[in-house]
């Protein structure tokens, strides 16, 4: 199975030390988003665990780890880089910076367990569709040779996100394929295949691989080994009249909502940045929890989980 530390938060960015230490204990709790009270206990052995996938905007304080990460897992990275500056990503950094620590990622665990995320695609006076193609075009020449998939993903204009920053834009169907054309034919120049996931199937036309961005086959691909992995994928609203399949193998994620100190202005994992600033408060990297701790109110429940992996007949034993 697969444990994921990225969809709710940047765990590599901001907890790394608290992740190193579950890690350590084996073991990690998470809470329901939708029920507090609610608690599921994750397994982290390496038995059990398939991959360890992770999705960054700054790899570099989990990099002294890595080869520790490595001894016991196989891993799947997305790193994100944009174009964006302080205005919309007050505390990521520079894509300089990130483009040097992909590489250093990328060789330590592969070229093909690592992936770029150019993520949200949106637009404004200064991110015009000329400026993404134009930056992705330096990104791709830059990261060639380390990696060998590119996900892209335009804006989804949450309420928050229209809030949060009133001036950015989703881009147009035209833009859309204007800059899908162009990212594919860059990525053809640098040996790189770009996924859209969950975006306009219209794509596919432009030689976009809609199949997913966290596929089966790209998992495979990362770590080496075929996945006897459970059917049946969910389903997400991409527009308010058009839903797409989502075939990325996303696994369990162990992060929570509202603590992303990033705190980019078009993120739909934050509700708002005081919100966030109290949880972060709250951290402790020696909790079993990545926000908090526990409650004696708190009904911890094991999770179900069991390795992918044809053959292997390990399994962990439910509550459920």
């Amino acid at each position: 199975m697969i444990i994921n530390t990225g969809m709710r938060t940047d765990i590599p960015g901001f907890y790394s030390e608290w992740l190193m230490n579950r890690i350590h204990d084996g073991y990690v709790y998470v809470r329901n988003p939708y029920n507090r009270l609610q608690v599921s206990k994750y397994s982290l052995s390496p038995d059990i665990v398939d991959c360890l996938a992770f999705c960054s905007k700054n790899p570099y304080p989990m990099l002294k780890y890595i080869d520790e990460l490595k001894e016991k897992y196989n891993m799947f990275w997305f790193v994100t880089i944009t174009p964006y500056g302080k205005d919309l990503e007050p505390n990521v950094p520079s894509y300089e910076k990130v483009i040097e620590d992909f590489k250093t990622l990328s060789n330590k665990i592969g070229k093909n367990a690592v992936a770029l995320r150019y993520d949200p695609i949106l637009i404004n006076e200064e991110y015009t569709v000329k400026k993404h193609i134009e930056m992705f075009d330096k990104f791709a020449k830059c990261l060639k040779g380390y990696t060998e998939d590119v996900t892209i993903s335009f804006l989804d204009l949450y309420e928050k996100v229209k809030r949060n920053a009133p001036d950015i834009k989703v881009p147009t169907n035209e833009q859309q394929i204007k800059i899908a054309k162009e990212f594919v034919r860059i990525g053809k120049e640098n040996n790189m295949i770009i996924h859209g996931c969950c975006e306009n199937p219209k794509l596919k036309e432009f030689g976009v691989d809609i199949t997913g961005c966290m596929s089966q086959k790209i998992v495979e691909k990362a770590i080496g080994f075929k996945l006897n992995a459970p059917g049946g994928q969910s389903k997400r609203i991409v527009t308010d009249k058009v839903k797409n399949i989502c075939n990325c193998l996303m696994g369990n994620d162990i992060g929570d909502y509202n603590s992303c100190m990033h705190l980019c202005k078009y993120c739909y994992a934050n509700f708002n940045k005081e919100l966030v600033k109290e949880n972060y408060k709250l951290h402790n990297p020696n909790s079993p929890f990545l926000i908090g701790e526990s409650l004696l109110e708190d009904k911890v429940t094991q999770a179900k989980q069991k390795s992918w992996k044809i053959d292997n007949e390990i399994e962990q034993v439910t509550l459920f």
